[in-house]
């Protein structure tokens, strides 16, 4: 199947500085802000995004990895820290994809027992595509793809680094 590059590294670069810029004037108010990557490529992002706003931003960037089966996604649940740390905190959960949007709601649910200042979320790609009312605050791209084209992003290769529809 063939595949076509949608987004070079160079793009990639600029979404990353453009949704730092993004989540701090939406976050100005805030002392430190939590960002909850999803294990993979949205953890990857995420790490992105913090180094961008710490370059840009006197907000405490604090970094979670939160570990969930993308295609089960109301199996475990997992994050890297204690959810008391982020007691009335504000987080960004952050993806590569929003397709259905069913990963970013069940995400977002780990979080719903405790009290949160605000709750955002961010995508390198939005699909259109979403079966749940949930929806990206901030984004790099949004594509008007058809159900049966696929989207995948490589991050963790610099050769590769892309963002690709096939």
């Amino acid at each position: 199947m063939n595949k076509k590059k949608i987004l070079d590294s160079k793009t990639i670069k600029h979404a990353t500085l453009r949704i730092a810029y993004q989540i701090f004037e939406s976050n100005m108010d805030e002392n430190d802000i939590y960002l909850v990557g999803i294990s993979g490529n949205g953890n990857e992002f995420s790490k992105r995004i913090g180094s961008e706003l710490k370059k840009i931003s006197p907000i405490t960037i604090h970094q979670i990895e939160l570990k969930i089966d993308k295609k089960n996604p109301r199996d475990l649940v997992d994050i890297s820290t204690d959810l008391n740390k982020i007691k009335n905190k504000s987080i960004i959960i952050i993806d590569d994809v929003l397709n259905s949007g069913s990963t970013l709601l069940y995400s977002v649910n780990k979080f719903l027992g405790i009290p949160l200042k605000k709750i955002q979320t961010v995508v390198l790609v939005n699909r259109n595509h979403k079966s749940y009312p949930i929806k990206a605050d901030f984004k790099g791209i949004s594509l008007s793809t058809s159900i049966k084209e696929h989207v995948s992003v490589e991050l963790k290769n610099s050769k590769t680094e892309g963002v690709y529809l096939s």
